[in-house]
C-alpha cells in the first residue's frame, strides 16, 4: 500500500496549502501573458475585477502544469476566445514591483485567437473581455503591462529579459 497522506486532503485544501507554502517559501510565481490577436489583428485585453484597469490575459502556471497548456486554459477561463495558433515569446518580465501581490516572473507569448469570446467564467477576478485596435487601446494598463505590451508589437522587437 502506497502511503499518500496529500490524496486525503480535500482539492480546495489542497489548493490553499499550495498558496501557503508558496508564501512560505517566498519564491517568485511563475505566470504566462498572452500578447492575444484575432486574425484582424486587434488586441484581446482584460479588464481587472481587483483593480478595474486593464491587463493581457494570463495567470500563473498551477502545479505540474506546462506554460503551452497554461496558455490555452488562461485564456479560455478569462476570456473565453479559443486559442488558433501559439506563436514566439515576446518576453520574460521579472521585475519585483510589478505586481504588488507577489513577485511574479511573467513570460508573454505571442498567440492567435479566434472569435466569439464566451467571456470570464469568473466576472469577480475578471470584469470582462474585448478586443481593441492598436489605436484604441486604454491608457492604463495593471500590473505594468503597457511596456509588455508595446514591446511585442514593436516591429523590431526581440526577446526581451528582464
Amino acid at each position: 500500500m502506497t502511503l499518500a497522506p496529500l490524496a486525503w486532503l480535500p482539492q480546495g485544501a489542497l489548493g490553499i496549502l499550495k498558496e501557503v507554502a508558496r508564501h512560505l517559501l517566498r519564491r517568485p510565481v511563475v505566470g504566462v501573458a498572452a500578447i492575444a490577436r484575432d486574425a484582424a489583428g486587434r488586441i484581446l485585453l482584460i479588464r481587472r475585477g481587483d483593480t478595474g484597469t486593464w491587463a493581457l490575459p494570463g495567470g500563473t502556471l498551477e502545479w505540474g502544469e506546462e506554460l503551452r497548456a497554461a496558455l490555452p486554459r488562461e485564456l479560455a477561463e478569462e476570456t473565453g476566445a479559443t486559442v488558433v495558433a501559439i506563436g514566439e515569446v515576446t518576453g520574460v518580465y521579472s521585475r519585483p514591483d510589478r505586481d504588488p501581490r507577489f513577485h511574479a516572473v511573467t513570460i508573454c507569448v505571442r498567440v492567435e485567437v479566434a472569435e466569439p469570446l464566451a467571456g470570464p467564467k469568473n466576472r469577480v477576478e475578471i470584469r470582462e473581455a474585448r478586443f481593441f485596435t492598436a489605436d484604441e487601446l486604454p491608457a492604463e494598463f495593471a500590473m505594468g503591462m503597457r511596456d509588455m505590451l508595446d514591446h511585442a508589437l514593436s516591429p523590431e522587437a526581440r526577446v526581451r529579459l528582464e
